[in-house]
């Protein structure tokens, strides 16, 4: 790997390596920029990771934040990473690609806001991620003919059997759900062999083959071989400008010590939560008032049912069965809709869950004694931006001196709607499956939307390109700038809105 003296003015420093940073890192290296990237966790190796669900905790952004609001978020695994990878180290590699309806939701529907950019005009960077990152799915994908993915589906697991049936006697459409994770080994640039799914439950624990496509072994390595720089174990906490108020540095502090790399330009990918709070703490880029405003997090409520075999739901890829048919529900009173996927998790993640949703004691030990024969449905649905849901600033400091985050997050009417909606369709499905001692685990996903993009500089933090109305050589780009939270999991619209900025800067 290339390494850049600190004295070096380099053209980039890219802030994390996750969905977001990692594919602008390829981007700018490939066209022979000079670029490092500063990451706060460790470099791990894919045999670091384990399917022990304490010991995984390691690859969680477990540093502290405050949860608040009628309907507070979990954090750490639910939806926060750490490493040379970020998030996309634990991320479970369900990737639907956004729904065109999802961004022009107010001109549809009246409700939320619109997208600054189109929808034709993102499809050829998904396809493009979904090509280099290669994507598994089916042949023929009921809501989408004509779309093709790069390799065969993963193979279902009993969850998966068990929601296909119960759709299928409710005349649900269903098909197998598109994967980050490849079906068969393959040889990834630069990296080497992703080696085919071993049918695994523990891909939020990381993945020991390669085959998950987190960015340590797919968009970095690219950038590496392009000469692009990884400093792990770099948490940013300062950005010095110049009298324009140009960035001309950014500050890090690495093993206890604070350093400084100077650079032409920063990219700022550290996620939903930690690129406001940076912002925030530096009084940076926020002439608008809207840096950590519009927090959003996708209803994501879940249904169990114990069936009378095992179903062992540990085995397989926890994911592999989608349906999109309650996209635009026909009957309902909310804005949006939602996707339906089957589930199967570990018995702690599961726990906790149940003891998050009430479920404790007597009745939480009597139904995790049939832990074997449990499968679950899950949704991910349309979250409206609000101003009063938001990040903001306490006064307590973290490690390197920033102030801890506080997210206040409360459904609206909209959401409480689609909730109720969605629940009332899951446990109709399991219904028709036949499953016995069914509950719902209540629950949110993902953090979105604390530096929104749009075209009018007093509603947004960045443009429709991702570059600061206020700081013209920062760029941001995670799923914080997402105007409205769109129903497909975001780490495919992150991967190819990053593809999109660095286009962009390079004036492609």
């Amino acid at each position: 790997m290339r390494h850049h003296a600190e004295t070096d003015e380099v053209d980039a420093v890219v802030i994390g390596t996750g969905a977001g940073g990692a594919p602008i890192l390829a981007r700018l290296a490939q066209a022979g920029l000079s670029v490092v990237a500063l990451e706060a966790g460790p470099n791990w190796e894919p045999t670091d990771h384990t399917p022990d669900e304490i010991d995984a905790a390691s690859i969680y952004w477990t540093s502290e934040r405050l949860s608040g609001g009628t309907d507070p978020e979990a954090f750490g695994g639910n939806n926060s990473g750490i490493g040379v990878g970020g998030s996309t180290l634990h991320w479970g590699a369900f990737c639907p690609r956004p729904d065109e309806r999802d961004l022009r939701l107010a001109s549809d529907q009246g409700a939320g806001v619109d997208w600054p950019i189109t929808h034709a005009e993102l499809i050829p960077y998904i396809e493009e991620v979904e090509r280099f990152i290669q994507v598994s799915g089916p042949a023929d994908y009921p809501w989408d003919p004509a779309r093709r993915y790069p390799l065969p589906p993963v193979a279902r697991n009993a969850p998966a059997d068990l929601m296909a049936a119960g759709c299928d006697a409710l005349g649900i459409r269903t098909t197998d759900s598109p994967a980050a994770i490849v079906s068969r080994d393959v040889q990834q640039p630069h990296f080497g062999v992703r080696a085919g799914a071993i049918n695994s439950g523990a891909t939020h624990q990381g993945d020991r083959v390669a085959s998950k496509a987190s960015m340590d072994v797919t968009y970095l390595p690219l950038a590496v071989a392009h000469g692009a720089e990884i400093r792990a174990g770099a948490m940013v906490h300062g950005l010095e400008r110049d009298a324009t108020g140009r960035i001309t540095a950014v500050v890090y502090r690495k093993d206890g010590v604070d350093h400084r790399q100077r650079t032409r330009n920063v990219f700022l990918c550290g996620g939903g939560v930690e690129s406001a709070r940076l912002l925030l703490n530096l009084d940076l880029a926020n002439s608008s008032g809207q840096v950590g405003r519009n927090y959003m997090a996708h209803p994501a409520a879940q249904v169990w049912g114990r069936f009378d075999r095992p179903t062992r739901m540990w085995r397989g890829w926890p994911s592999s069965l989608i349906s999109e048919d309650f996209v635009r529900p026909k009957e309902k009173d909310f804005a949006g809709g939602y996707l339906i996927q089957s589930l199967g998790v570990l018995p702690v993640t599961l726990a906790t869950s149940m003891a998050r949703s009430g479920i404790r004691g007597e009745r939480l030990m009597d139904l995790l004694e049939h832990y074997d024969s449990f499968a679950g449905i899950g949704v991910n649905g349309e979250c409206l931006p609000a101003e009063s849901n938001r990040l903001t600033l306490v006064d307590e400091v973290d490690e390197v001196g920033l102030k801890r985050a506080r997210i206040d997050f409360s459904f609206s009417d909209n959401e409480r709607a689609l909730d109720a909606h969605s629940v009332t369709t899951m446990k109709a499905i399991w219904e028709a499956a036949g499953a016995k001692d069914v509950f719902v685990l209540n629950r949110t996903a993902h953090a979105e939307g604390t530096c929104r993009m749009g075209d009018d500089r007093d509603s947004a933090v960045v443009d429709p390109n991702g570059r600061s109305y206020d700081v013209d050589n920062l760029y941001i780009c995670d799923n914080s700038v997402f105007p409205s939270s769109l129903i497909a999991n975001p780490a495919l619209t992150i991967m190819a809105l990053a593809l999109r900025t660095a286009d962009r800067f390079l004036g492609r």
